[in-house]
Parts: structure tokens; sequence; C-alpha cells
């Protein structure tokens, strides 16, 4: 039986080693902090104005139709230049509080339509319904609008925490096996659940530091907004940063080659940053497109961390995602333990 102090002491003298190897690479770090802080004022600047290419309309769709049929039945339906959302009448609530926020620029149903007096677009989108014949009754829905890099920091924080775990773990897991590293090490008595414990543990610490100091930093400059608890933001970015590092350890666990990795890991990545809300919306992307996105850790952890920011969520109203995390972690784990090599 060896003794937890033993085994331990290998697990810190490995996460201590691999902190190092880190914090000399000056370039590396350097381009984690300058990264996000650069697209976030960038995006600050860029969409700092109010007139949008786009009016954005929630049409709650009832139970038996179609956005199709209820086109031709609603000339307004027909207007150009306007994004239509199909949306449930279950989700009535989620819409109207987006609305109260300025997700949307107007709701409509065939027999009412909900407008934020506070929003210039829904006053436009309100006239060409009161032009109309027979126009739907009206309903306001009061609330202050979220500004886009609001609505963006929680997508840019994960998309860096994904490149710092999948690049910053599985490629440098490459490059120990591919230079020996992992071969000298295999010699000593460190085994390789220590030794992937380590490597989760640093990579864990320097993510959620560079996180938290660039989002502070650029919260000075930007003021953003921020609904709900800071220690349920702290829990999602952690175990987000868990299951993203877990998915780095599993694609570096038996690749010798540092371009095939490279390759593999774009192959991942960029998939994820398309299609996990980290730019854009996808609340009216097509159902399979959703379902997609589902599958990516990547897309729980911005859902939960936008939610917690912009709609003061609590965990319990996350939970979901949390255990979406939690799972995925788990997979990854097991599967990397078991297909690791040393050499």
């Amino acid at each position: 039986m060896i003794p937890l102090k033993q085994v331990f002491r290998r697990i810190y003298a490995t996460w201590d080693a691999r902190n190092r190897e880190y914090i000399r690479d000056r370039s590396a770090m350097a381009w984690n902090f300058l990264f996000p802080v650069l697209v976030v004022l960038g995006f600050a600047y860029a969409f700092s104005g109010n007139d949008q290419p786009m009016f954005k309309v929630g049409v709650m769709i009832p139970s038996g139709k179609t956005l199709s049929a209820l086109k031709v039945e609603h000339s307004f339906l027909e207007t150009p230049q306007i994004q239509w959302v199909e949306l449930a009448e279950s989700q009535t609530m989620d819409a109207q509080k987006q609305l109260a926020r300025h997700g949307y620029d107007l709701l409509w149903s065939p027999t009412h339509y909900w407008v934020n007096p506070s929003s210039p677009k829904g006053q436009v989108l309100q006239k060409l319904l009161l032009a109309l014949p027979q126009p739907p009754l009206r309903q306001e829905i009061t609330g202050e609008p979220i500004r886009y890099v609001d609505w963006l920091i929680s997508g840019l924080l994960a998309m860096n925490m994904m490149f710092s775990a999948l690049f910053g773990v599985g490629y440098t897991i490459v490059r120990y096996r591919k230079t020996g590293v992992l071969k000298r090490l295999k010699a000593t008595p460190l085994s390789a659940a220590e030794f992937l414990l380590a490597q989760v543990g640093s990579r864990m610490l320097l993510m959620i530091s560079v996180s938290s100091i660039v989002y502070a930093g650029t919260h000075l400059l930007v003021h953003f907004r921020m609904q709900g608890s800071y220690w349920d933001l702290a829990l999602v970015l952690a175990l987000g940063s868990f299951c993203l590092i877990s998915l780095g350890l599993l694609v570096a666990a038996r690749i010798s080659s540092e371009e095939f990795a490279g390759g593999l890991l774009n192959l991942i990545s960029w998939p994820m940053i398309f299609l996990s809300g980290v730019w854009f919306s996808l609340d009216g992307a097509h159902p399979w497109v959703k379902k997609i996105a589902a599958i990516f850790p990547l897309t729980h952890v911005i859902d939960a961390a936008r939610a917690i920011m912009t709609e003061g969520a609590t965990l319990m109203q996350v939970a979901p995602h949390l255990w979406a995390l939690a799972g995925l972690s788990a997979v990854f784990l097991m599967l990397g333990a078991w297909t690791f090599r040393w050499e």
C-alpha cells in the first residue's frame, strides 16, 4: 500500500513543474491575457451603436400551425429584413424575459403582440402592426437592454478557456511524448493517474486565474452586466475548465505527432466556436443545429455563464448544464485514462 503522502508529493512535484514551464513561456502567457482583452474591447467599440442591420421578432406558433401557414394568413410575417424566430407557446415566459432585455425587438402571435416601449426597433415594428386593418392586441414588457458586449463576455471567456485547455494540455502532452519526457517519467514512481491529475490541477489553476484577471480588467473598462452570483459563475467556469481539460487529455492520450494533434484539436475546437453561441445566438437556428450544439461542452459552459450574468440565474436553474458538464467530464477522463500511453 503506497502512502498517500508520497502520492500527493509526486502529484505536487509534477503540478509545480508544469506551472513553472507555463510561466517561463512568456509569449504563450502574454497571448492568453492579450487576446481576450483585445477582442472584448474591439467588439465593445464595434457594437456600441444602436443601429443593427436586422429586426428580430419572436413568433409564437399556435398548436397545429407552422410559420409558413401563418405567413399566408398574416401579411405582417412577409415583411422583409426581419429575422423570424419560431417559438412554441410554452416558451412564452422565456421569450418575454428576452424581450425585456431587448433580446427580441417584438413578440408576435395571431391575437397579441408584446413590445418593449424602451426599444426603438420595437416601436418601428409596432407602427407596421398598427397600420394593419385589424392589428393584434398590444401588451407591454419593460426592462433594460443588454449590450452585445455584455452578451459576448461569457462566450469569450469560455472560448479562451477552451483554447487554453485543448492546446495547453493536449498539445503539451503530445510534445512530452514526442520528446521522450513521458518515457522518462514512466521510469519514476509516478503513475499515469497521478500525472494526469497534476496536469488537470495545473491547467485549472492557470485557466481560472487568467479568466478572473481578464474579466476583472475588462470590467473596469467596459462595466459588464452581472445579475447573478460571482460564486455561481466561478463554479460554472471551474467545472467547464475541468471538462475541457479532460477533453484535451482524451485527445492527447495516444497521439505522438504534433501535426496530427494540431489538426485534430482544430477539428474539435472550430465547430464548437461556431455552434456553441460564442459570437451569435442560436435562437433562430434549425433544430438539428441546436441538437448538435448540445453535444459540445462549450455550449453548456456558455449557456450557464450567460444565464447567470445576464438573467441572474441560480445554480438550480442552470443545473442541467452542470450535470451535462459533469457527465462529459467523467466520460472524457475515463476514456483518457484507459487509452493513455507513456510512449
